[in-house]
């Protein structure tokens, strides 16, 4: 059973990626892709804005850091001027407290700067394939559309070579059907003159048809006798010629 699903799963996958392969268009594709690694490094500048805006926060606090460490350092200074010792321990005290507050700072602007310079690294790295990858979708967009362009000349020549096709059997036909109606048309007008059929456009009168058949027969004896006397006239001659030729 569980043979059984799996070939049907495979069908179904098949017949659904080939479903997919006729409505996707490779052009909507890459430009999908190409909006997602634009929306990537809008992602990883903004990291590297980020991460420069902590640094120069560090910065800003050390340098306040540092301005409080000197105005104490005065202060110690002037406290001992006065004599009083204990006022300038107090203040150097507090310096050595800043002292090491900077060092922390220090430390941390260390590895801000770092982590900053590597972003940067990716961003560049990010940004010359983005750019690579946007002039090699354009290219195959191209190919792609003039591919296309190419397929659709191609059927549309073989719908015209079809059509064509078509209308020269078609024509053929109709040659064919003109000729045999030609044929049909010519052999009845030949039934009809010679009597085989009764042309039905015509009056069917019976006594004419008789009148008409003496006519021909009276015809047809004048135009023999008109033989006969010819050949009759005709021998006689040539008799003569013959028993000249024997004496």
């Amino acid at each position: 059973m569980a043979g059984v699903f799996s070939r049907i799963s495979t069908i179904f996958q098949a017949k659904t990626n080939k479903a997919l392969n006729k409505i996707e268009d490779p052009r909507e594709t890459l430009d999908l892709s190409y909006e997602k690694q634009l929306d990537s490094l809008t992602k990883v500048k903004k990291a590297v804005a980020d991460v420069a805006t902590s640094r120069k926060r560090i910065e800003l606090q050390a340098a306040e850091l540092q301005k409080q460490g000197d105005k104490l350092q005065s202060q110690a200074k002037a406290a001992l001027e006065q004599g009083n010792e204990d006022l300038a321990r107090e203040a150097l005290s507090r310096r050595a407290a800043i002292g090491e507050q900077l060092t922390d700072l220090e430390q941390q602007h260390a590895q801000v700067a770092e982590q900053e310079q590597k972003l940067i690294a990716t961003s560049q790295q990010l940004q010359a394939r983005v750019e690579q990858f946007r002039t090699k979708k354009e290219t195959i967009k191209a190919t792609y559309t003039a591919a296309e362009a190419e397929t659709k000349i191609s059927e549309a020549v073989t719908g015209i070579s079809d059509s064509m096709g078509d209308a020269g059997q078609a024509m053929t036909r109709a040659q064919d059907k003109i000729s045999e109606m030609q044929a049909r048309a010519g052999a009845m007008d030949e039934l009809l003159s010679s009597g085989a059929l009764t042309d039905l456009s015509q009056p069917v009168d019976d006594i004419q048809a008789q009148l008409d058949k003496a006519s021909t027969t009276s015809a047809v004896d004048a135009e023999l006798a008109a033989l006969k006397a010819e050949l009759g006239t005709s021998a006689p001659a040539a008799e003569l010629d013959e028993g000249e030729a024997k004496a």
